[in-house]
């Protein structure tokens, strides 16, 4: 037995789970996201020892996590709704820019360290692990890349077997 759902359905379903699991993956990210480890000089004028191609691994988990995300909340949106896949397609986007906002607004939140504030208040040398961020800005395409990515393929698929059924 199929069920067919409006639209509004699909879209809000895509808005509540993108929010909800880009939320869960920040602190995901934030937990397994390898950290850059800062030098704090209470002398120098700026930290020492930040070291930016550091945040490399930091930015493949989140875009590894924001693919994994993308891919299944678009398939689960499809089986919502695969009769019509453009608007799976509008939902997944709007899903991953809002689930990609979560994640990176919780994990770096979770993972904020006020390095200017630790070299005035230090006295001594110390070794802070660094902030979490995203260095690399193409990462924010992954989750919205994947889920295009999926109902290209379902729409292929459908395509094709429209096209073979024809024959």
């Amino acid at each position: 037995m199929t069920t067919q759902r409006k639209v509004t359905a699909v879209i809000a379903a895509g808005l509540i789970f993108g929010t909800l699991v880009g939320a869960a993956l920040g602190v995901l990210w934030w937990r397994l996201a390898p950290r850059v480890p800062v030098v704090i000089d209470p002398g120098a004028t700026q930290p020492g020892g930040f070291q930016p191609e550091g945040y490399l691994a930091a930015d493949l988990s989140f875009g590894a996590l924001a693919l994994v995300a993308g891919i299944a909340l678009a398939v689960g949106l499809a089986r919502m709704r695969r009769e019509h896949l453009l608007s799976v397609l509008v939902a997944a986007l709007l899903a991953a820019a809002v689930g990609t906002a979560a994640m990176w607004l919780v994990g770096s939140s979770l993972g904020h360290v006020d390095i200017e504030g630790l070299s005035a208040t230090t006295t001594e040398q110390v070794v802070v692990d660094g902030p979490l961020q995203v260095s690399l800005p193409a990462m924010f395409l992954a989750w919205p890349f994947a889920s295009a990515v999926v109902i290209t393929i379902l729409a292929l698929t459908d395509w094709l077997a429209e096209h073979k059924a024809s024959d």
